[in-house]
């Protein structure tokens, strides 16, 4: 499907203007937070639509990538399932269909965990390692679909968030 040609008009920002008539006499801050909350979500579907377009020639998906990348990074290219889950911060059932896919396409396989009965390691396999290689060097080279922000900014909209993360839990400060 051709991409759709950009609108003429901001529609977030038309949104925003149609919420403040409909809710008028809200306290600016909410106005500004409906206008920021669906920037975040729109920016993440256009990333994610990017980043998955990337890394499609390696036939993986950005949560794939996720996975590959942890492995890499392990101190034995293997974790336990719920080790991966917790570290993606993503349900059991999620990492389960992620390994699922990358083992179908030889990127890691299974093994029992030996220090835990019943559990499960994934492994990291050297055509794994290659890809997820790869596929690292051309996501750094595209600066991660980010390329529109200098490294200001960047960091600016990390520590935006990295906040927002912070409040919601998301982990424990430093």
């Amino acid at each position: 499907m051709p991409p759709q040609p950009p609108l003429a008009f901001d529609p977030i920002e038309r949104a925003g203007k149609l919420w403040e008539q409909h809710w008028p006499g809200e306290q600016e801050d909410v106005y500004a937070a409906m206008r920021a909350v669906t920037s975040i979500m729109r920016a993440h579907q256009i990333l994610l639509a990017d980043l998955d377009a990337m890394l499609r020639p390696y036939g993986i998906t950005f949560s794939r990538y996720e996975a590959l990348v942890l492995l890499m990074y392990s101190r034995n290219g293997s974790l336990p399932l719920s080790k991966i889950g917790e570290r993606l911060q993503v349900h059991a059932t999620s990492v389960t269909n992620v390994i699922d896919r990358l083992e179908a396409a030889g990127l890691v396989r299974r093994e029992p965990n030996p220090h835990d009965g019943r559990g499960t390691l994934a492994v990291l396999t050297a055509q794994g390692r290659a890809v997820a290689t790869a596929a690292t060097g051309d996501l750094n080279s595209a600066r991660f679909g980010m390329a529109a922000l200098d490294g200001d900014q960047l960091r600016e909209v990390f520590d935006l968030l990295r906040r927002l993360r912070l409040v919601a839990g998301d982990y424990a400060d430093d």
